[in-house]
């Protein structure tokens, strides 16, 4: 498996890390979890992500400071960061772009948010994007 099929999701609410993990994971990828930004960051050295799922509203150490803690770690090429948020805020989106999280999606996400969203960061092709369980994840708890 390459390093772009390993995703980390940075997830403080379990049912939200739940859902994402198994719509990521049915995805093909290989997925890692933590719940907060400061293990995210010691994660990313281990586990070598080619895409992050970013919750944006993490307690403590945030996504802000995760993103320049992912900065520091990588010299060359960095992870694919998607930030998850609940507020379609332009505002929030402009400023961790700028931080290094070029792509977004809202919460409560399902299976068509996140392949959109890997395909957009080129980690999934399109024609590869199919979830084979068949079953959709159930999002109205998604929120968090």
């Amino acid at each position: 498996m390459s390093e772009n099929q390993k995703c980390l999701i940075i997830e403080d609410s379990d049912v939200v890390g739940e859902i994402a993990t198994r719509i990521v994971t049915e995805l093909g990828l290989d997925v890692r979890r933590v719940c907060d930004a400061a293990e995210g960051v010691d994660m990313c050295g281990e586990f070598a992500p080619g895409v992050i799922l970013l919750d944006w509203d993490l307690p403590a150490f945030g996504a802000l400071d995760f993103l320049r803690g992912v900065d520091e770690l990588y010299d060359g090429d960095k992870p694919a960061i998607i930030l998850c948020a609940t507020e379609n805020d332009p505002k929030q989106f402009a400023l961790a772009k700028a931080a290094g999280a070029a792509y977004h999606t809202l919460k409560p996400f399902d299976v068509d948010s996140i392949r959109k969203s890997l395909i957009d960061a080129a980690i999934i092709k399109a024609d590869d994007a199919s979830v084979s369980s068949g079953d959709e994840p159930e999002t109205s708890a998604a929120q968090g």
